[in-house]
């Protein structure tokens, strides 16, 4: 073979493979369309069951979305619910007490009042008669003249003792009204807290009315209720992932005030895997100390992530409470007193590192390193309550990720099966183009075909059109031959016509499928 093939020219094996090529034409054409087609339909197969699947997280993020937003609106109008409780108990457990104080003081008022009320004193039955003898005209006799200034006089003290009585009592009336303004005070007291508690009332239905509206949405599962609760569990998301990286900073701070002194405690050279003994005990007392400030805040009702807590009865979830915040305390006394213990650690490396380089010890004033003292003992005490409130944006983050991983898994699996049926396009088109191209590396040969079959088209129809012309006889027997001659001809023509173009066209089988 190899004495064959090195004996005959190049282009003698080019002619080869070109006929070997045009010869294996359809065969190649069909084998190309078929993996074309093979590969078109298992893409288009993953991509509808890609987009399936895609429909079927959107149906569960809905269903999620919802059960969350319902399960919050009936937390906040619970929440609403207990407000308006505690204060219409407040306010109605005291009204017995405030509607008795309320009427004697009414009582009071109106008793005052009464009394309060202007009585004119009435004129005595004998001054009229008095008035009369003082009307005598008497100027020429002197008994009657001296008894009449004594009548006069006797009349002056007894107006003189009226007045004052009415002095008495027109006084006594205006202590009585004087009385009276405590009493109204306390009253108007009263009616503003009354009022001010209705208006709180008032304040709080018109909540719980907008609570139930936005309930009966997420009821009834609309698009808009949808809509509201993915914004609000995308930027509950932002913000909660915020609040968590700062705390994770207070973290980082409360390891470093710990690690060094725990170091001295437990041992620098002990090692688990790469990680001190050291650095993992601080990191764990504030692992723990997290841990207890989720539990306080679950105890409180604040937080819901442990539902088991939450169920207890309230006499020992309160006890719950009390232990977790004694075990804080405790741990943050302990903090406190490893950063005071840091400070001395940190003052006698520096004074070591300055006898080790020969130069004086620098003597440090005590308050100043008191105050730096005092400041870390602050923090060591106080950065294990400000954890505590770790577990509010946790929550948050915990419900509102569930969210935003299903809106972008389904993200991710409608741009997977976009990118399946392109896929699928794409390698269908694929193969029109290698049959294209085929075609063109064996242009040569097709051309002769077409000539050739050109050539003998042009044949067929001269021949018929010669034997139409010899049969055109004067008889009309001959037209019937002749129109049957002039159809098989015809068909003959059309026969040969189409094949060709049968055999060059695609085949509508191999045509692309619809996506």
């Amino acid at each position: 073979m190899t004495e064959i093939f090195q004996s005959l020219p190049p282009w003698l094996w080019f002619v080869i493979a070109l006929v070997a090529l045009f010869l294996a034409r359809r065969p190649v054409h069909q084998g190309i369309y078929a993996l074309a087609r093979f590969f078109h339909q298992s893409l288009r197969l993953a991509g509808n069951a890609v987009a399936a699947a895609e429909h079927r997280l959107q149906l569960r993020n809905r269903e999620v979305l919802l059960a969350a937003g319902r399960e919050a609106t009936e937390r906040h109008i619970e929440r609403e619910f207990e407000r308006i409780e505690g204060a219409m108990k407040k306010e109605l457990a005291q009204y017995p007490a405030l509607h008795r104080k309320l009427c004697e003081q009414l009582t009071t008022i109106d008793e005052d009042y009464v009394r309060s009320a202007e009585v004119p004193p009435e004129p005595t039955s004998w001054a009229k008669a008095i008035q009369a003898v003082a009307e005598i005209p008497a100027k020429q006799d002197s008994v009657v003249g001296d008894v009449l200034e004594t009548i006069h006089g006797s009349m002056r003290k007894a107006e003189g003792k009226a007045l004052e009585a009415y002095r008495e009592s027109a006084r006594e009336r205006h202590l009585l009204l004087k009385r009276m303004m405590p009493a109204w005070r306390s009253i108007l007291k009263s009616l503003g807290a009354v009022n001010r508690t209705v208006s709180t009332v008032q304040q709080r239905a018109k909540t719980v009315d907008g609570h139930m509206a936005r309930y009966e949405e997420i009821l009834q599962g609309s698009d808009r209720a949808q809509r509201m609760l993915s914004s609000s569990s995308l930027s509950q998301f932002f913000i909660s992932a915020f609040v968590l990286a700062i705390a994770v900073g207070g973290a980082l701070i409360n390891f470093h005030l710990i690690a060094r002194p725990m170091t001295e405690m437990v041992g620098g050279t002990s090692y688990i895997g790469n990680f001190k003994i050291a650095d993992i005990s601080a990191l764990v007392i504030i692992l723990v100390e997290i841990t207890m400030g989720l539990f306080v805040m679950e105890c409180l009702r604040i937080t819901r992530l442990f539902p088991v807590i939450g169920a207890l009865s309230d006499k020992l979830r309160m006890r719950m409470m009390w232990a977790a915040f004694g075990l804080l305390f405790f741990l943050a006394t302990i903090e406190a007193g490893l950063a005071f213990m840091r400070e001395i650690l940190m003052q006698e490396d520096l004074a070591v590192s300055a006898q080790l380089r020969g130069a004086e010890v620098a003597s440090v004033e005590g308050g100043v390193f008191w105050i730096t003292t005092a400041a870390q003992m602050g923090m060591g005490f106080i950065l294990p309550f400000a954890l505590t409130f770790v577990a509010i944006p946790l929550e948050n983050f915990i419900a509102s990720t569930r969210t935003v991983i299903g809106l972008v898994a389904a993200f991710v699996l409608r741009v997977l099966s976009v990118v399946l049926r392109l896929a699928g396009t794409g390698i269908l088109r694929s193969g029109t183009l290698l049959v294209r191209a085929y075609d063109i590396v064996i242009f040569f040969p097709l051309w002769l075909e077409a000539r050739i079959l050109q050539w003998r088209e042009r044949a067929v129809m001269t021949a018929g059109n010669a034997a139409t012309e010899n049969k055109a006889a004067p008889t009309t027997r001959a037209r019937p031959s002749t129109k049957s001659s002039t159809k098989s001809a015809t068909k003959s023509s059309a026969k040969s016509s189409t094949k060709p173009a049968a055999k060059t066209s695609v085949p509508s089988s191999l045509q692309e499928q619809p996506s």
